[in-house]
């Protein structure tokens, strides 16, 4: 059956992407729904909701607002908000509600703005699709509504490092490793997008003299710099830096001559399948379910749609072995091979195992 998912727990949807890449900006947050999905981002989507501090409400839309379409008391409600709350700009989220009735989020935006006199910038996610899409949509608008905002005095600098795509729902590392390891490649300025990163750095990202991409979710932000700025942009993920490492090493001398799958978001996993295929003799694929670009896809990769399809791929290819979160463990049945546990946030909610 379709969408049938015995084992595995669904992943985070888009309004969670979304809403993870404005976490930190100063801004206010508004997810688009009754309760529910609000309830969800903070209780179990966005780690840093239990450690630091950020201005994320729900709209509270009650049956009759949603089939009527009365905006007017959204946004009254938005103005009472930033009364109390001081923020740099207004960002609402969209979810199955808003889909369902077709609200139309650029009127929407404009009204906020009329009435609160801040920056507002409306995400159309639909709470149907996947987390990437999610922070894709939103980290895109972000640089297209901020980016350049501040012109005077703002040049292009060589030495200064964005990067790309790094959220919780992907990077469960340690942003200072992340940082050394860039600086030590030679970068005086190393500014991470989505975590860490205000929205001053954002206003400036014109100034970058390379983006990073370290998730298939932050190329359409790469492309619209390129485009925009000029900043050329690459992919990359410092496996180095991963907890996870050492016992990967420790392992690849047992790994000469097998069958390796790796199970991730594609930038991740291509970065450490390039290291695994140093390993005289070993094949390795990549299989994810989120975005896989066809340029890093290789014929034999595989982007994953159902549960059944993921055990079937591992049995009919007889993997020695698997590298995934654990959560997609519990999904294969009758494998016998090594299974090396490596955390995706978006999967488990697991930061590391």
């Amino acid at each position: 059956m379709k969408g049938l998912r015995k084992f595995i727990a669904p992943f985070a949807p888009d309004q969670s992407g979304a809403a993870a890449v404005f976490c930190e900006l100063g801004g206010l947050v508004i997810i688009l729904d009754a309760g529910g999905c609000a309830g969800n981002i903070c209780g179990f989507d966005e780690p840093r909701w239990f450690t630091s501090r950020s201005a994320i409400f729900s709209a509270g839309l009650r049956d009759m607002d949603a089939i009527l379409g009365r905006d007017d008391r959204l946004v009254e409600k938005i103005s009472k908000a930033c009364k109390k709350v001081n923020g740099h700009f207004v960002a609402v989220i969209g979810t199955p509600v808003p889909a369902v009735i077709g609200t139309d989020y650029r009127a929407l935006a404009r009204m906020i703005e009329k009435k609160t006199g801040l920056p507002a910038v409306a995400i159309d996610t639909n709470g149907m699709e996947l987390y990437d899409t999610g922070v894709q949509k939103a980290q895109k608008v972000l640089f297209e509504v901020f980016t350049g905002e501040e012109k005077e005095g703002q040049s292009r600098e060589e030495k200064r490092l964005g990067i790309l795509g790094a959220t919780p729902m992907d990077f469960s590392g340690d942003m200072d490793k992340l940082t050394a390891y860039y600086r030590e490649k030679g970068w005086d300025k190393i500014t991470c997008y989505g975590m860490g990163a205000g929205l001053a750095e954002v206003k400036s990202a014109s100034c970058e003299g390379k983006n990073i991409v370290i998730a298939p979710a932050g190329l359409a932000a790469a492309r619209y710099l390129e485009k925009k700025y000029g900043i050329p942009y690459e992919t990359d993920y410092p496996v180095e830096i991963l907890s996870e490492w050492k016992e990967i090493c420790d392992c690849m001398p047992q790994w000469k001559g097998k069958k390796i799958l790796i199970v991730h978001q594609q930038i991740l996993a291509n970065a450490l399948r390039d290291k695994l295929e140093k390993i005289p003799g070993t094949m390795v694929d990549v299989a994810s379910w989120f975005m896989m670009e066809k340029q890093w896809k290789r014929e034999q990769d595989v982007h994953l749609k159902e549960e059944e399809q993921w055990n079937e791929l591992v049995k009919e290819r007889e993997y020695d072995v698997v590298i995934g979160d654990s959560l997609f463990q519990r999904g294969l049945s009758g494998f016998a091979g090594q299974y090396v546990k490596l955390p995706h946030f978006a999967v488990s909610g697991k930061r590391s195992e």
